[in-house]
């Protein structure tokens, strides 16, 4: 259980509920945000990541949000895209408006701050890229569809979901180059999910494509200041955290 919040901090107190305990991209996050700004996360048990993993998960997800609603957190970020795209885009949509009605606290998802950023960062049309294997991606791609999105592709990396963080920053180099390049239209790449640790390839795709990289964990840390109503600039991972659009 979360205790009551005793104080205020410095920028403000954000509760991030994380659907698996792997550690890699929460600790990049860490690193990434502002000094001042407190951090309580909780955690769910997916582990395989496969449909009927990911539909179930939502009872959790609000069980975490109401002890963070409790602890007196001043936002709370349900995060991991892929249960709230199972959803869908109107679905999770409803679903945020009905959690911040019932827990009076600003609340934002995985999913709802991609498409934000797509927004700040003029994106229309895209490809994405995930480490799920099969027709998941085509529910993924339907969610940015409904949200307005031209999506050329959402290629899937054959990889088991438990190995994803042990994949080399090379390999998903590779894999996301050459997504891109079988969608050379694409204003921008999408990097599904925070499990592969491949911050320091960001700034070379963008260099070698031309396009920003959407990637969760910038996107994580300009969402959670933009909700906080701070603005503090991240260099080293990407146009978003770098530039820190509106």
């Amino acid at each position: 259980m979360v205790s009551k919040l005793m104080a205020s901090n410095k920028l403000g107190t954000v509760g991030i509920v994380r659907p698996t305990t792997r550690i890699g991209g929460y600790d990049d996050l860490i690193r990434m945000l502002p000094e001042g700004v407190s951090v309580i996360p909780l955690h769910l048990g997916i582990r395989r990541g496969t449909l009927d993993e990911l539909k179930t998960a939502l009872e959790q997800y609000e069980d975490k949000v109401a002890e963070l609603a409790q602890a007196g957190v001043d936002v709370i970020n349900p995060s991991g895209a892929p249960p709230f795209m199972v959803l869908g885009y109107d679905g999770e949509r409803k679903l945020i408006a009905d959690w911040q009605e019932k827990y009076k606290v600003p609340i934002f998802t995985s999913g709802s701050s991609n498409v934000d950023a797509l927004h700040a960062l003029k994106v229309k049309r895209f490809v994405g890229t995930s480490y799920f294997r099969g027709d998941i991606n085509k529910t993924y791609a339907k969610y940015f569809v409904d949200a307005g999105f031209d999506v050329l592709d959402m290629a899937g990396m054959d990889v088991d979901f438990e190995k994803v963080p042990e994949l080399t920053s090379q390999q998903v180099y590779d894999f996301v180059r050459g997504a891109f390049l079988a969608n050379p239209a694409a204003e921008a790449i999408y990097m599904l999910g925070p499990a592969w640790r491949a911050l320091d390839i960001i700034e070379t795709l963008e260099h070698d494509l031309g396009v920003p990289v959407l990637h969760a964990i910038p996107a994580q840390c300009w969402d959670i200041q933009r909700h906080l109503h701070i603005r503090q600039p991240v260099t080293g991972f990407g146009r978003l955290a770098a530039e820190m659009p509106q």
